[in-house]
């Protein structure tokens, strides 16, 4: 057994330790871990940047799929040998690990190890993000955000089951062919025409959602877009991370300078909403997590798209590569 642990602050000191499991805990059972999936809170979470870091070591990691080795007293509905998939308040980036059952998910007979790992927090994200807090409804214009990442692909098939406009955002123009290919009704680079391009996408149709994982003007300018009783998510503000160890104090103080305000005042006079959240949040209502889950079983969404998988073994790798901002879809390290 072996799992990677640091004390926040510096990707280079975490160290893959060989560590002892115990039996499984009443309620719980043990996972061999087969795929863990990387998502920008485990870089935040690394860098001490992310409110729910814990003190002292710990191992990172918020998603994972794999096997039930164990079962503790009182888990009825999982078994030894049953293929799960999984969230983690951390301790995702490890070969076994024990976790309440109710945390673990049956994953589908015809799915790999790295296409369960790659759904939980992404489409839990999505879902929750868009229906919950961004009230949308059928037939609504949605603007989506890294629409050719992992959230922003199945906020694109969660938006499209509605029957949804879909305007999606990419960093550059060499994501934009794909993420047409999956559906995404209009594709933008996020640069200097931003504004003018997006108000001609809208093309007069009422913005009414908003899934927002980058921050900085590209929350402001299609915030003040927004139609009457539209909504902006923030789940995410990546502008913030930089390809590293560490992170770069002084790209991270002028971004903080130069983030978006709002008036408070203002949001009654302008019939708009803005809202944010965190899964760590919804990892702490088990029930609400579940029904969620379900809910989204019945919309039957395709299996998320894995753009990229690593040995576990080059975990600061693949860490570097998602912080490049060149991926496309999710980045998955197997067992």
């Amino acid at each position: 057994m072996k799992k990677y642990v640091l004390t926040a602050g510096n990707l280079a000191d975490m160290q893959l330790q060989p560590f002892d499991l115990p039996s499984p805990a009443s309620g719980e059972v043990r996972v061999a871990v087969k795929a863990v999936g990387l998502n920008f809170a485990d870089v935040f979470a690394i860098w001490g940047l992310y409110g729910a870091t814990p003190k002292g070591p710990f191992t990172p990691g918020l998603e994972y799929s794999g096997i039930v080795e164990a079962v503790g007293e009182g888990v009825t509905h999982l078994h030894t040998g049953d293929r799960i998939m999984g969230v983690t308040r951390f301790g995702a980036y490890t070969t076994h690990l024990n976790i309440d059952a109710r945390y673990a998910i049956p994953m589908p007979h015809d799915w790999d190890y790295p296409t369960g790992a790659a759904y939980p927090v992404q489409t839990l994200t999505a879902w929750y993000g868009m229906t919950a807090l961004g009230n949308m409804q059928r037939g609504q214009t949605v603007l989506i955000h890294s629409v050719a990442g992992g959230v922003g692909l199945q906020a694109l098939k969660i938006a499209r089951a509605y029957g949804c406009y879909t305007i999606g955002t990419v960093g550059n123009d060499s994501k934009v062919d794909f993420a047409k290919k999956q559906g995404c009704d209009v594709v933008l680079v996020r640069d200097k025409d931003f504004e003018n391009n997006l108000k001609t996408a809208l093309e007069g149709r009422e913005l009414m959602l908003l899934m927002d994982s980058v921050g900085g003007p590209y929350l402001t300018i299609p915030f003040f877009m927004l139609a009457p009783m539209g909504r902006a998510v923030v789940f995410g503000s990546s502008r913030y991370a930089t390809v590293g160890n560490k992170p770069n104090k002084l790209h991270m103080l002028r971004t903080w300078l130069t983030r978006p305000r709002f008036d408070p005042q203002k949001l009654p006079e302008n019939n708009r909403g803005i809202l944010g959240f965190n899964l760590i949040w919804l990892y702490e209502r088990v029930e609400l997590m579940q029904q969620l889950l379900q809910d989204l079983d019945a919309l039957k969404l395709s299996p998320p798209h894995v753009g990229h998988i690593l040995p576990f073994e080059n975990m600061h790798e693949a860490i570097h590569l998602f912080q490049s901002g060149k991926t496309i879809g999710k980045v998955v390290l197997t067992t």
